[in-house]
C-alpha cells in the first residue's frame, strides 16, 4: 500500500504532554543547523551524510560543553574519547555509514583546518550506523565533497526526515527507518529552555508506539518481509540550558534510555550512542542538579518522538541484491492504537511557560 511520509503528530499521535518548539525539531534550539546530502542511485547505493552544526562554534568560540554516552559500544564514533576527557565539542557532528566514517572524519578535518590555518590539533566528531542491508557499503561512496556540502549548507529550518542523508539506507525494528527529529520546551529555573533531538535509526527490537507493541510480523505479510540483523542508533541532543559537561552526560544517558520506549532491544551488535551539547554561555555555576528533572523529561520525550518520526517519515525502499524494506504501515498502527484505547487527540506544537 502506497502512503506518503507523515510525522508522528500529523498521524494524531502525541508523545507525552510537554509542548514542542515551533518546528518540533532540533533546530528549535537557537543557532543549531542541520544539513543533509543523500547518495542514492536508485539501485545499490542508499546512503549519505547528515551534519548537525552549532553555529556558535567559530574561531572566536572554539568549543561548547558536551558529553557522550555509550549504551552499547559496537560502533565507530570518531572523536568521542576527547569529548569524554575534556567535556567539549570542537566541531560539527557528522553522521554517515559505517565504512564511510573515516573518510567523513578526514573531510571534516579539512573543514576545521580551513577555518583555523594555525591549528595543529583538531577533534572531528563523526558517528555511524551500518546501512549494508540496503546499500553496497563496501563501495564507500561518500566523498569529501558530500561531507563539506552537508556542513556548509546546513540550515535552521525544519530538517528533512526519513530516507535522507545518513538515514537513506537505514532500517529499524524491522521497518524502513531513517532520520528523525523532535523538540520540547520546558520551564527551568524561571526560564523557558529548549531541548532538541536528532536520530539516525538503525536498530532492532519490536516497534512500540505509546506502549503498544507493533511486531513487524503482524503488520507486514510474511511473504513480503525481510528482517535485517540488529544494528545501531545515533542520537544527538542539543539544548540551550546552562548545564555543564557532567550534566550533559546525564542528558545523554536519558537519550539512550528513551530508545526502550519504542521497543529497542540493545543487541550485542548494536552501537547505541548519544551526544549531548549546549549552546548556552557558561555561567560560573551550572544549573543546580535539583532543577534538572524537566530537562530529563524533555530529552526522553523528544528522543522518543524523533525515533518515531524516523520511521513514519521513511518510505519503502528496494536496495542492494533486491532487498525490500517496507515502511511502517500507518493505518495499521492507528488501528492498533484505537483497539488498545491509546489513540489520543492530535496535539500541536506549543511553547512552555515560565
Amino acid at each position: 500500500m502506497d502512503q506518503r511520509p507523515r510525522r508522528t503528530r500529523d498521524l494524531g499521535i502525541a508523545v507525552g504532554t510537554l509542548p514542542t518548539g515551533p518546528l518540533n525539531a532540533i533546530t528549535d534550539v537557537a543557532d543549531v543547523l542541520v544539513g543533509h546530502v543523500t547518495v542514492d542511485d536508485g539501485a545499490d547505493l542508499h546512503t549519505g551524510v547528515t551534519a548537525v552544526v552549532p553555529r556558535r562554534l567559530s574561531a572566536g568560540h572554539p568549543a561548547l560543553p558536551a558529553a557522550v554516552y555509550v549504551g552499547n559500544g559496537y560502533g565507530k564514533l570518531v572523536g568521542s574519547t576527547q569529548v569524554d576527557e575534556l567535556g567539549v565539542l570542537e566541531s560539527p557532528i557528522v553522521l554517515t555509514a559505517t565504512l564511510s566514517v573515516f573518510r567523513a572524519a578526514d573531510a571534516l578535518l579539512t573543514y576545521l583546518m580551513d577555518r583555523d590555518p594555525a591549528g595543529v590539533s583538531f577533534n572531528p566528531l563523526v558517528g555511524e550506523t551500518n546501512d549494508a542491508h540496503l546499500s553496497d557499503i563496501r563501495r564507500r561512496p561518500v566523498t569529501e565533497e558530500h561531507v563539506l556540502d552537508a556542513v556548509e549548507h546546513a540550515s535552521a529550518g525544519l530538517p528533512a526526515e526519513g530516507c535522507v542523508g545518513a538515514g537513506t539506507g537505514t532500517t529499524a525494528l524491522g521497518f524502513k527507518a531513517g532520520i528523525g527529529t523532535s523538540s520540547r520546551r520546558v520551564g527551568v529555573d524561571g526560564s523557558v529552555r529548549t531541548v532538541g533531538a536528532l536520530v539516525q535509526s538503525n536498530f532492532s527490537g519490536i516497534l512500540t508506539v505509546l506502549g503498544v507493541p507493533m511486531p513487524v510480523a503482524e503488520l507486514v505479510s510474511q511473504h513480503d518481509r525481510e528482517e535485517p540483523p540488529g544494528n545501531s542508533c545515533m542520537i544527538i541532543v542539543a539544548t540551550d540550558a546552562p548545564v555543564d559537561a557532567r550534566q550533559l552526560g546525564r542528558l545523554a544517558r536519558r537519550a539512550v534510555f528513551a530508545m526502550s520506549r519504542v521497543g529497542a532491544a540493545y543487541t550485542n551488535g548494536s552501537g547505541d550512542y548519544a551526544i549531548a551539547f549546549t549552546t548556552a554561555p557558561q555561567p560560573q555555576q551550572p544549573l543546580p542538579d535539583a532543577m534538572i528533572d524537566p530537562l530529563f523529561a524533555a530529552v526522553m520525550d523528544s528522543v522518543e518522538e524523533a525515533l518515531l518520526n524516523s520511521l513514519f517519515m521513511a518510505v519503502t525502499t528496494t536496495g542492494v541484491r533486491g532487498r525490500v524494506q517496507h515502511a511502517v504501515p500507518h493505518h495499521r498502527v492507528l488501528q492498533r492504537l484505537v483497539t488498545a484505547g491509546r489513540a489520543g487527540q492530535r496535539q500541536g506544537p506549543g511553547v512552555a511557560g515560565h
